[in-house]
């Protein structure tokens, strides 16, 4: 689908609530399905890849009630899943492939995962090696690196793994697979990447040792259903949140937006950057922080963004790269390597996008330096399948001089189903 914007409006202003957190909601579905009791969630985000959470976990035998952003979950235990008998088809989600991976690394049979052609060349063996090494027996294309996978699970052992990347899916998947691994299961990062896990396997009755870059749980603790209320998904606020920004004459109030120090590098770079913005109803006792936040159009300046930032914004950076377009001066943005190895490589997409809507920016190995301030062109652009290239353009709309053609513009379903309806809602 191509889906063609124009600029509709001199500015963007009003209130919406952003869609629930991706990583929460895929997280507390399996959480709840290997727990014992009933879990309930709300604010369920019912995107692309979260209904390909539940869809994966039904197969598996457990029970999933889901109507819009409530879920039922009828948890099994650990012990309780059942042989699929069909593959489990993950779809574009990188995070149900890998954290479902360390929960069957010690079910008693076999499962078989395949996901989109985006999931095909995404590396796996991050996951796969050091869940092979607790004993998990897995294999695939390129000995487990790219799916199909294969795996059949066993007796675990706990190891620590020194991760050579902070990934939250690399320490997710190896904790859940040392839930029932004998001994001590620990993960060190050379950065601190984002804490749902522990947060939530915490919040389900595990006790979760944090010191510092390690994490840590013991083999042979029972998770307990319980009721997970999943705030607004930080990532895609973000997109309203440099659209406030960057748009002359706008005003964006956006409500119980998700604070997780973890995930609040954007509004680090956003200030950084000289942007207005404002908090209120702040609730940090959750056990995921939340705030509705307040966004109006700023003067910007470029700024670097990398270093320990770079795990605390790696999904935002499209978006960033278009605030630094909008900016007074260079915006560099390295030590983001991990950005081709996303559902695109997100430097030469982002690069080659903004490109062919005038943008003067350059990529390099790790990243991409940003020259502003540039007037936006119209044109015809792609989102390559990926729904924050597909969001990020839909905002670069907003400013250009003609209309934008998005070919694929359906992708940005996968996170933000009504995105295209809230854009649509501020521009009136």
């Amino acid at each position: 689908m191509t889906k063609v914007l124009s600029k509709a409006t001199s500015s963007l202003n009003g209130v919406i609530q952003v869609p629930g957190d991706k990583s929460i909601s895929h997280r507390s579905v399996m959480f709840g399905a290997i727990a014992r009791g009933k879990t309930t969630v709300t604010g369920f985000l019912p995107g692309d890849d979260c209904l390909s959470t539940i869809a994966c976990f039904r197969e598996l035998g457990v029970t999933i009630t889901q109507n819009g952003d409530q879920v039922e979950v009828e948890g099994k235990g650990l012990d309780g899943l059942k042989e699929a008998r069909n593959v489990l088809d993950v779809g574009n989600s990188g995070t149900t492939m890998r954290l479902i991976l360390g929960i069957l690394a010690n079910t008693p049979f076999h499962s078989t995962l395949i996901g989109d052609s985006s999931i095909a060349k995404r590396p796996m063996q991050r996951v796969t090696k050091p869940l092979q090494s607790m004993g998990a027996k897995i294999d695939g294309r390129e000995e487990g690196n790219f799916t199909p996978l294969s795996i059949r699970g066993g007796q675990t052992k706990g190891i620590h793994y020194q991760s050579p990347v902070a990934s939250a899916q690399v320490k997710s998947s190896i904790l859940l697979a040392g839930l029932q691994a004998e001994g001590t299961t620990s993960v060190t990062e050379p950065e601190k990447s984002r804490d749902h896990t522990e947060r939530m396997l915490q919040a389900f009755g595990i006790e979760v040792k944090v010191d510092g870059l390690t994490a840590s749980l013991e083999g042979g603790q029972t998770l307990k259903g319980t009721h997970i209320e999943v705030p607004g998904d930080i990532s895609s606020a973000a997109f309203f949140l440099v659209a406030g920004a960057i748009v002359p004459g706008s005003r964006i109030e956006l409500k119980k937006v998700g604070m997780n120090p973890t995930r609040t590098g954007i509004i680090d770079v956003l200030q950084n950057m000289g942007a207005s913005i404002t908090f209120a109803n702040v609730n940090e006792d959750a056990v995921e922080p939340y705030a509705d936040i307040i966004i109006e159009a700023s003067q910007l300046k470029g700024t670097e963004v990398s270093g320990d930032l770079i795990p605390r914004l790696i999904d935002e950076i499209p978006i960033i790269a278009l605030a630094a377009t909008q900016a007074e001066g260079d915006t560099v943005i390295k030590d983001a390597a991990e950005l081709k190895v996303k559902e695109t490589n997100r430097i030469d997409t982002v690069v080659n996008e903004l490109t062919a809507l005038g943008v003067k920016i350059e990529a390099t190995e790790d990243g991409m330096i940003i020259r502003g301030k540039s007037t936006l062109t119209g044109g015809k652009v792609s989102s390559h399948g990926d729904h924050r290239i597909g969001m990020m353009l839909a905002v670069a709309s907003c400013l250009a001089e003609g209309d934008v053609e998005i070919e694929n513009g359906e992708a940005v379903t996968v996170s933000y189903p009504n995105f295209y309806e809230h854009l649509a809602s501020l521009q009136r």
